[in-house]
């Protein structure tokens, strides 16, 4: 395996598996204050989706000579990068909604191309995750729609949700192509199948016709449908917002960073008693084939 190969996998596996699990954070906060037990149930499910994505990224990131100590410590230390979406704050319950149908709808678009990505750890990852983030998708659309066909007070928040996620989701694909380091090579590598901007494109294409379901108007003065190409033209993205949060200025970055630092230290207790337990099992084991042997 080319050493580029595998230190562009490592870079791409790990940041994808830190924002799964950075990616809990903003919904956790909202886990005890949803408005009925039904929602409850399906925001912690959806949390804990979110952390089995990320184990089993860092499962795939581990075959290529990696341990998830180590990209676990570059997350910590703030070496390693997520991402940027996850650094803004969850305000109202539409945030949630918003989520599910922007954020996992932005991550469904760029993750479907990667089940046939070339390393096929990754890509038999991705099937599973993709599946589980289609049901992520839905429930988001499901609580914008609740809201959208509830109160003027619950449409008004519907809406506030759209106006604070909409760029941000569209950032979510990476910088344009004209100024990406890694698209070219990632997609002579055949690890990415569309460009940044492709990738974007499709997205606003698939989610503007589903906010003007809702009734929702979108927070761009300049987005119009051509019907010559058939796409949905968008107006210009504040990519200084993009680089700035990417660089640890944005709304949550400190909260986000400090809330994993304190978990891993909290949960230093049951790392060592998983351990040792792994230990005591290898140990029962090699006396038990020792005891056979000896028979």
């Amino acid at each position: 395996m080319p050493a580029a190969y595998r230190r562009t996998l490592i870079r791409q596996i790990s940041q994808h598996a830190h924002s799964e699990i950075v990616g809990m954070l903003p919904e956790g906060n909202w886990i005890t204050r949803a408005p009925s037990l039904r929602r409850k149930a399906a925001l912690l499910a959806k949390v804990q989706d979110e952390g089995g994505h990320g184990l089993y990224l860092y499962a795939a990131a581990e075959t290529l000579g990696v341990t998830r100590e180590e990209l676990v410590d570059q997350l910590l230390s703030g070496a390693a990068k997520y991402s940027s979406i996850f650094n803004y704050p969850t305000l109202t319950w539409a945030d949630i909604g918003a989520i599910g149908w922007l954020v996992d709808g932005a991550a469904i678009m760029n993750q479907i191309p990667l089940c046939r990505t070339s390393y096929g750890p990754y890509a038999r990852a991705m099937i599973r995750i993709c599946k589980e983030e289609s049901f992520h998708q839905r429930q988001g659309y499901e609580i914008m729609l609740t809201l959208c066909r509830g109160t003027p007070e619950q449409k008004a928040m519907a809406q506030d949700a759209l106006n604070r996620w909409w760029w941000p989701a569209l950032m979510m694909f990476g910088p344009p192509d004209s100024e990406s380091q890694h698209t070219a090579q990632s997609m002579r590598w055949k690890i990415k199948r569309f460009t940044n901007d492709e990738l974007r494109q499709k997205f606003v294409d698939a989610t503007v016709p589903q906010g003007l379901y809702l009734g929702l108007t979108f927070p761009d003065p300049d987005l119009r449908f051509d019907p010559e190409t058939g796409h949905w033209r968008f107006g210009a993205i504040d990519w200084e917002e993009f680089r700035r949060v990417l660089a640890g200025y944005g709304p949550c970055n400190r909260e986000r960073l400090e809330a994993r630092r304190r978990a891993h230290a909290e949960g230093a207790w049951v790392r060592e008693a998983a351990l040792a337990n792994a230990a005591k099992r290898r140990q029962r084991a090699a006396y038990a084939a020792h005891r056979i042997a000896a028979e």
